[in-house]
């Protein structure tokens, strides 16, 4: 049983499990779909809805830009550690809630697998809502015939399992890290500079959090290939990776605070990290390449 349930929350919060507490369009229109990337699978996990530190305008973008047979949702979507301390809830996440719904009313499979900040949604366990399906775990297989695992991953993270106090403590001192990263970012997108995040320098500067990190791929690889699957898919540390570990591919989706990365498949079984503040930044730099040489051919002409 989960430590707390919907009950707990305000009011507002226990609503958001009506899908009709939602608007019936947007407040940011959806682009047209005909323009989007098509790819055979997305996965996308750690977008901390409900919290400050959510890029959701970047997953906006991501998601009217993309477009998928399936997408697996691997956990912390809702966070509901920060929402139980204090009710956030911008339009723009409404936004994200909607552009999920109207995927799976395309057609699109989605397949939801909470993690430890929304497990209040464990207990709807094989339940299907709005065209959204809740499962504790779930195996993928690949267009070339791989079989992948995919789950959260906090069920591999010793902190979790043997000191859940710590993970809170730690959880508060993140959010702190995620308030100076967006002052930091406003300042940098004033000065005309792009996306970036703060707090995966700091992990990538500290022996401790490196050594974490690399064990924790290597727990849950292995028991990946204990399971007889080929690879695993995971969320969880906000760490965006690929690794062959012993023969097992280890596949990190990444996250929606700090990295704004996706997983996706494409037709042929091809494996690729996106890294979406990279993809805008090209693509503004080849749109504004192109104005350019409208411009220059005009002056020419």
């Amino acid at each position: 049983m989960t430590d707390f349930m919907l009950s707990e929350f305000p009011d507002d919060l226990a609503e958001l499990g009506n899908v009709a507490t939602f608007p019936a369009e947007p407040k940011i229109p959806e682009q047209a779909a005909e323009k989007r990337r098509k790819y055979r699978t997305i996965w996308i996990s750690d977008v901390h809805l409900g919290a400050k530190g959510c890029n959701a305008e970047m997953l906006i973008d991501f998601l009217d830009n993309t477009d998928s047979e399936t997408m697996y949702l691997v956990g912390d979507i809702i966070d509901g550690w920060r929402l139980k301390k204090k009710f956030f809830w911008p339009t723009s996440h409404n936004d994200i809630v909607w552009r999920l719904l109207k995927r799976a009313k395309r057609g699109t499979r989605i397949v939801y697998i909470p993690g430890n900040h929304d497990e209040m949604f464990r207990q709807f366990t094989g339940l299907n809502f709005g065209g959204i399906e809740i499962r504790r775990a779930a195996f993928h297989d690949t267009a070339d015939g791989r079989r992948l695992m995919v789950l959260h991953g906090d069920e591999f993270d010793a902190v979790m399992l043997s000191h859940r106090w710590l993970a809170f403590v730690g959880d508060t001192a993140y959010h702190l890290m995620m308030t100076l990263n967006q002052w930091v970012n406003r300042a940098r997108q004033a000065l005309g500079m792009p996306y970036w995040s703060l707090s995966k320098a700091a992990k990538h500067k500290v022996k401790n959090a490196v050594e974490f990190i690399g064990k924790y791929e290597e727990v849950v690889a292995r028991a990946a290939g204990e399971r007889g699957v080929d690879g695993v898919v995971c969320g969880h540390i906000h760490t965006a990776e690929f690794r062959n570990i012993d023969g097992v591919e280890y596949w990190n989706d990444g996250d929606w605070v700090e990295g704004c990365n996706a997983l996706v498949e494409h037709h042929d079984g091809r494996m690729e990290i996106l890294n979406w503040p990279e993809e805008v930044a090209g693509r503004d730099a080849e749109q504004a390449s192109e104005e350019l040489a409208a411009e220059t051919a005009k002056a020419a002409a």
